[in-house]
């Protein structure tokens, strides 16, 4: 590797995967088509912070940070009901909601705001919601009949640890990498 590899921003975010098990509750569960592009199973996890470009030193700042972190224990969270943003009339994401373990999530993700705000990121300017993206629209669509039917998925979760991922696009679909995991 050359040192301008070496020195070349990557592409960060901090997430919570999605266990196989629960990737194979849902996929069950979904209606079999969605609308838009769906998002790969293989890749479905909750986003906690976005980073975006990240230069060597704050990824490192930033998994020293996580690395001293009190998550707290590890914790259940159950999957609800679909959902669409920003709205369903005009929907551009496709997504599952959860019942339980939303506001341990929102803990989560404090914690990886305020990481980021230590490694030099500005703040997020959106508010965190838990969900899980399962599908991509563009241009945007009307989904309220798909919505209005209502579909449960009473399905659980254990959240057990954190990970840092590095997302290659191009040539395809992104592609997610872990470059670092932090059990809670």
């Amino acid at each position: 590797m050359t040192s301008s590899e070496v020195a070349r921003p990557e592409r960060l975010f901090i997430g919570v995967p999605v266990t196989p098990d629960a990737r194979v509750a849902i996929t069950r569960a979904l209606p079999k088509t969605l609308p838009g592009k769906p998002v790969a199973a293989d890749k479905w996890h909750f986003t906690l912070r976005f980073l975006g470009s990240t230069a060597a030193e704050a990824r490192d700042q930033i998994i020293t940070q996580l690395s001293n972190s009190r998550f707290g224990a590890s914790f259940q969270i159950r999957f609800s009901e679909l959902g669409a943003f920003p709205n369903p009339r005009r929907a551009r994401i496709l997504w599952l909601g959860v019942s339980q373990g939303g506001e341990r999530l929102s803990d989560l993700a404090a914690i990886s705001e305020a990481v980021a705000r230590n490694a030099g990121f500005a703040a997020e300017s959106r508010r965190f919601t838990s969900h899980l993206t399962l599908s991509r629209i563009d241009p945007p669509q009307n989904i309220t009949a798909l919505l209005a039917q209502k579909h449960r998925y009473d399905i659980g979760m254990f959240v057990r640890e954190l990970v840092l991922y590095r997302s290659r696009l191009g040539g395809g679909p992104a592609r997610y990498e872990e470059v670092a995991k932090f059990e809670l």
